[in-house]
């Protein structure tokens, strides 16, 4: 299963020292190793996530390999993840204090906070490109992007409403949590309908992103309209569903790296590409409310 995340998409939990696979030792009994390209051929315990199963599923539950040294668990996955989200909040609130929105200090605030996203926009595309997760360029995208988030929650605190903020981070964690019961109780089914479904919602959403940007960037005011009023709402709500939707894939993919023995750098990479997407959610909250406090 590919996620539709960036990260998860490039990498796919499959590079293993430029071979395709995890790091599975073959097994007594098992094919020999390097007379096929599929990356479970030497693994017996694994099962194909790519096969369809009867409950219509990607890969089946299958015996489990016994544990071996040097592969990604969930530990790690948590670790790794809670190291980068814990740099975004913290440079975020530096941030907040150190950068403030008002009438002195609003363009220099702007200005390192657009030149702060930027580069965490390269760092990540960097990294997403790289065969092996790099954690300094991952934290260093974490720090770069806290930077700009404080500066844009700084400024819709201060010019529309202080609570939208508090409310943009629960509705984020309330997200999360409800997606990964939901994935845990197997109510979300990640199939392949399910990842074509969203990978053609998101194109569609960020293509009519950039063209509501276009339009107003060179026809001035609010574009298509699609960030502002009735339908500025409704994309808020689209949004956000497309980042929970992100998750259940994202879930799938730590999932399956976890249960076929990807080497445990790549928590590293779950970590990013999980970073990224409640980002993605946490903008799309702030939007939201953002609007509906203008509403009021």
């Amino acid at each position: 299963m590919r996620s539709s995340n960036p990260v998860f998409s490039r990498r796919g939990f499959s590079r293993d020292n430029g071979q395709a696979g995890f790091n599975a030792a073959p097994q007594a009994g098992g094919p020999a190793v390097g007379t096929t390209q599929n990356p479970y051929a030497t693994n017996p315990y694994a099962t194909n996530p790519y096969a369809p199963q009867a409950d219509g599923q990607y890969g089946g539950a299958g015996p489990q390999a016994p544990a071996r040294a040097g592969v990604m668990t969930i530990d790690d996955v948590v670790t790794r993840t809670a190291s980068t989200l814990g740099t975004v909040v913290l440079t975020a609130v530096l941030a907040w204090v150190l950068l403030p929105v008002d009438q002195n200090n609003v363009g220099k605030s702007y200005g390192i906070a657009i030149g702060a996203a930027l580069v965490a926009l390269v760092l990540a595309l960097v990294q997403s490109f790289k065969r092996k997760p790099v954690p300094a360029l991952i934290l260093g995208y974490a720090a770069f992007e806290g930077v700009f988030l404080g500066v844009i929650s700084s400024a819709v605190s201060t010019y529309l409403s202080p609570g939208v903020v508090v409310q943009a981070v629960m509705g984020t964690m309330a997200v999360f949590a409800g997606v990964l019961i939901a994935y845990k109780m197997r109510w979300i089914r990640v199939t392949r309908r399910f990842y074509g479904f969203v990978m053609a919602a998101a194109m569609g959403f960020v293509l009519l992103m950039v063209a509501n940007l276009l339009f107003s960037v060179f026809g001035g005011g609010d574009g298509l309209g699609f960030r502002s009023g009735g339908l500025g709402i409704l994309f808020g709500v689209i949004g956000i569903i497309l980042g929970a939707c992100f998750l259940a894939l994202d879930f799938k993919q730590v999932e399956d790296g976890v249960t076929y023995g990807a080497p445990r750098e790549e928590s590293w990479m779950a970590a990013f590409g999980l970073t990224m997407t409640l980002v993605w959610i946490y903008l799309e909250m702030l939007r939201l409310f953002s609007i509906l406090s203008g509403n009021d």
